[in-house]
């Protein structure tokens, strides 16, 4: 979601603390500290692969990506890799994803980033699958130029469940759905459901994907509580949160704000 528009929408969300955590793909990182050093382009869905290719340039949907930005994210992140594996020697630091990932939002300094305003307000992003990517890729030639680093996914699996477990009620804005959508409500089976709970997607049932499953089946699961009201909404996210966002979270934030100036 990094990549496709919403970015700004999600930060607003972390530097106002209006969220108690965040799960995402190794591509809502890497992409927002990408975003952080160099641009990305808005092309089309229909550029040719072929000729993409030849040029240097990566599609993800109708946004380009040159070479060069994930030259510059590599210069930047393997001397991060570095002090962390370092860290980990001198002080028996045991790394999870969420570490890494606030340890990454503090270095980069900049407060368009999402990772950045995560780290500052301590708010933990989740990321389930953080090797599934170009920071994966990164690690990889890390460990082969300078090996031992390790991170410990069980902790933050510890970590999400017991933050579920404490709360006294929890909601669920689930953006497009796969690997994310499951460990969000899975981390809910341990309090017997979420109290609310919204997706938005385009995924069907009969295409066999976590993605299209609906709401319900997520009940039968005790995922969500049998008393909740959830809803799901078949459109593309990057549209529709935004306005969602719009007429919720902000709404609220803006309003105090001007109560505040008006006192």
């Amino acid at each position: 979601m990094s990549s496709c528009g919403i970015r700004d929408t999600i930060r607003f969300l972390v530097q106002h603390k209006m969220v108690d955590c965040i799960v995402t793909s190794a591509g809502g990182v890497e992409e927002d500290i990408i975003k952080c050093l160099a641009p990305t382009y808005v092309g089309s869905f229909r550029l040719d692969g072929r000729t993409l290719r030849d040029k240097g340039i990566n599609r993800i949907g109708n946004l380009l990506v040159p070479n060069n930005n994930y030259c510059l994210f590599e210069d930047w992140l393997m001397p991060k890799l570095d002090e962390m594996l370092q860290i980990q020697k001198d002080t028996g630091m045991v790394w999870t994803p969420s570490k890494a990932i606030s340890y990454l939002g503090e270095a980069i300094n900049d407060p368009s980033s999402i990772c950045y305003w995560a780290a500052k307000n301590k708010i933990p992003i989740f990321s389930p699958a953080l090797t599934d990517g170009s920071l994966g890729d990164m690690m990889y030639f890390h460990s082969v130029r300078n090996p031992g680093l390790v991170l410990d996914i069980i902790q933050d699996l510890r970590r999400i469940n017991t933050m579920a477990v404490k709360a006294v009620n929890t909601g669920m804005i689930i953006l497009g759905g796969g690997l994310i959508k499951h460990h969000i409500c899975n981390a809910n089976l341990m309090r017997n459901g979420a109290d609310y709970s919204v997706y938005v997607n385009t995924a069907s049932e009969f295409d066999g994907s976590d993605s299209g499953a609906q709401p319900d089946e997520a009940i039968s699961w005790g995922k969500i509580k049998k008393e909740a009201h959830p809803v799901k909404i078949y459109a593309d996210a990057s549209l529709v949160f935004p306005l969602l966002v719009g007429e919720t979270f902000a709404r609220d934030y803006h309003s105090n704000v001007a109560e505040t100036k008006a006192d």
